[in-house]
């Protein structure tokens, strides 16, 4: 690997945060960004709908796409019902998950799981997940690993995808090869 890859830890209920800025490999957003993002969204509410009652983070998607705007990005919802093989993967910047992940209280792992962000990047050929909850960047491999990692994840259940492209692919819809053009 020519270059380290970025790799934020998880902290409070920040996971939309540190999943962005893996996703950047830049710490462009912090609580305090994202509390600013949110204000925006819901500017006259006085509970905030787009993050936890405590403040402590636990973003919706809403901060997500609005942050990536910021970036001049476009977040795509992905179509689980489609085939992974239509992605035009050169075209498509990275990926933002939201995944169920276990609860723990300590070293007690409980039944339960609750909504976790991570996201998904190509960084020098190499596709990783930088999930904040991991120690290190988990390396997937190549475009086939990949798409092993996104279909392991749908079939697991209540898994939701957001293709994260430049703003002229997503007008362009250069992101995906249409299913009448793939057969």
């Amino acid at each position: 690997m020519s270059q380290s890859v970025f790799h934020e830890r998880q902290r409070l209920e920040l996971c939309a945060v540190h999943a962005l800025n893996n996703l950047l490999q830049n710490p462009e957003f912090n609580h305090q960004r994202a509390e600013e993002i949110c204000r925006g969204l819901a500017p006259n509410s006085m509970i905030n709908p787009h993050r936890s009652l405590l403040g402590t983070g636990n973003y919706d998607v809403n901060v997500i796409m609005a942050a990536l705007q910021i970036m001049d990005y476009a977040a795509v919802w992905w179509d689980k019902r489609k085939s992974l093989e239509c992605l035009v993967l050169c075209e498509i910047f990275g990926f933002i998950l939201n995944i169920p992940s276990p609860i723990s209280l300590g070293f007690v792992s409980l039944p339960i799981t609750r909504k976790h962000w991570i996201a998904v990047r190509q960084i020098d050929g190499v596709y990783y997940n930088l999930d904040s909850k991991l120690k290190a960047p988990a390396k997937l491999g190549g475009p086939k690993e990949l798409k092993e990692f996104l279909r392991d994840c749908i079939s697991g259940g209540s898994c939701e995808i957001l293709l994260v492209v430049r703003r002229e692919v997503e007008d362009k819809r250069l992101w995906i090869i249409e299913e009448e053009q793939a057969t």
